[in-house]
């Protein structure tokens, strides 16, 4: 008699698995049932995820036709979660070409599905950049041929979000701020955990389905009154808000950005797509993804949830998760001679009297409140010049203060390659003339003795790269060696 065969999983594709939403929606796809496929530039980055041994992962570019195709063979519902806000200038047009050439393999590979999550925008008025720009990708998917979702959401609430940090840390660092007119306008929030259900629940939709989706929670508000909620519900004491007509969304994107970990590149269409209200014209979503029993999430909760996951630090995701196009993402070459050009190198090596294990604690532990163990004025500094110029700066700090994984933000770098008591990798993402990266490696000399090597790397890009270099090599001793230095003495410290 032949064993009834078990029913075939839908094949889930999500593109931007390393990105805020994506890196949610992975598990609760697997947990709804789903085979799950992700596609990543830089599939490495997601080797510590705690579902990397229950996916497909394949390496993939919505630039690169020919990854695309092989990434949505044999998909049934296709994630499209893919965007270049705080890309630069361009971010507009990449998005366009992103979405034609994702549409055009979608339809070419059989896909039942794609569901695209964009932003919330008004009927009437002009729309800012950034969410014309959502607009226009939906638009292209709705017209791919493949019945297309298009989820539409303002504000997301959710522990790590953009939307969420920028909230917090405006609220929590400025008891009294001037902000911009925007502060009046109204807004639907929708906590992370109803955008979700609301992914999941798109897969399941009739293939005569082909439109888009307003979703938000049932609050509806000022930016202003966003503000006193979350006062409220950390327990801060009332905020004062004084509207200014003068303040552009381009001068306030960089107080923004000097206030809050987000940058100004962010901040600023974060910014420009609260100038209009954002409230849903319907609720059709609720047709094939009913509400909850309890209903949906309110913004109180919504921020309740958020605050207990970063107090418990569970917040697994974040807008930093993920490595924006056109922020440096080459690995570091293994060749002095890669790619024809030079690599500048400052080594340093000194033995520690501590244990591997001792000295690799503290080397894990760098970044974020710690510190880096050199000229706190000079990094400073740095992270300063580097918001300005609409970099990452230091206010990025770190997801964990133990743990490191491998794609992890910390300040201006990203965690490249990490290996337990061994090396930590990280690559620059400051605005700079060239490719930097960092390496602080643990070693043992024949004598059994722990020894600390630091290697700085850069790969100049053009004239202005080698002048940065030699501007700055000379402060390389104060830099790079008290790191080294100090480093080197808390390790000792600890071993003592």
């Amino acid at each position: 008699m032949t064993e009834p065969t078990a029913p075939t999983r839908q094949l889930a594709l999500v593109t931007g698995p390393t990105g805020y939403i994506g890196g949610r929606l992975v598990p609760e796809l697997l947990a709804a049932g789903f085979a799950v496929r992700v596609m990543a530039r830089q599939p490495r980055n997601l080797a510590d995820r705690d579902w990397h041994d229950q996916v497909e992962i394949v390496q993939g570019d919505a630039a690169d036709s020919d990854s695309l195709k092989q990434a949505l063979g044999g998909v049934g519902v296709a994630y499209y979660l893919i965007h270049s806000l705080g890309s630069g200038a361009e971010f507009q047009y990449l998005d366009r070409t992103n979405a034609q050439n994702f549409a055009a393999a979608a339809r070419a590979c059989g896909v039942s599905r794609i569901v695209y999550l964009g932003g919330l925008y008004p009927a009437v008025g002009k729309l800012s950049p950034h969410l014309e720009s959502r607009r226009e990708v939906g638009e292209i998917l709705l017209a791919s041929g493949v019945p297309t979702t298009v989820l539409r959401a303002a504000a997301i609430i959710g522990s790590g979000s953009a939307s969420f940090e920028m909230l917090r840390y405006l609220t929590e660092r400025l008891p009294v701020m001037i902000t911009p007119r925007w502060v009046e306008s109204q807004i639907q929030p929708i906590a992370v955990r109803d955008v979700l259900r609301y992914l999941v629940g798109s897969a399941h939709m009739p293939p005569e389905v082909n439109r888009g989706f307003d979703i938000g929670g049932p609050d509806v508000m000022s930016y202003r009154q966003m503000m006193a909620g979350y006062a409220r519900t950390a327990g801060l004491k009332a905020r004062r808000v004084l509207a200014l007509p003068l303040l552009t969304p381009s001068l306030s994107s960089h107080w923004v950005g000097l206030v809050t970990p987000v940058p100004n590149s962010i901040a600023r269409p974060l910014m420009e797509s609260l100038i209009n209200d954002v409230i849903c014209k319907e609720h059709d979503i609720a047709t094939y993804v009913p509400d909850p029993d309890g209903g949906l999430i309110t913004f109180h909760r919504a921020v309740e949830l958020a605050l207990q996951r970063v107090h418990d630090r569970r917040v697994t995701t974040s807008w930093s998760s993920a490595t924006t196009v056109g922020a440096p993402s080459d690995p570091l070459p293994g060749d002095p001679a890669w790619a024809g050009g030079s690599l500048f190198v400052d080594e340093r090596v000194c033995r520690v009297d501590a244990t591997p294990e001792q000295l690799w604690a503290v080397i894990k532990g760098i970044g974020g409140r710690n510190g880096w163990y050199s000229w706190r004025l000079g990094w400073w500094a740095r992270g300063l010049l580097d918001r300005l110029l609409g970099g990452p700066g230091l206010r990025r700090g770190r997801r964990d203060p133990v743990d490191l994984v491998v794609g992890d933000a910390l300040d201006w770098w990203r965690v490249e390659d990490i290996e337990d008591v061994r090396l930590l990798r990280l690559r620059a993402e400051m605005r700079l003339p060239g490719l930097a990266w960092l390496e602080l490696i643990v070693e043992t000399d024949e004598q059994g003795r722990t020894l600390f090597r630091q290697r700085a790397l850069f790969h100049p890009q053009g004239p202005a790269g080698g002048l940065y270099w030699a501007m700055i090599y000379p402060f390389h001793g104060l830099v790079f060696g008290g790191m080294q230095r100090n480093i080197a003495l808390e390790a000792e410290s600890r071993a003592r």
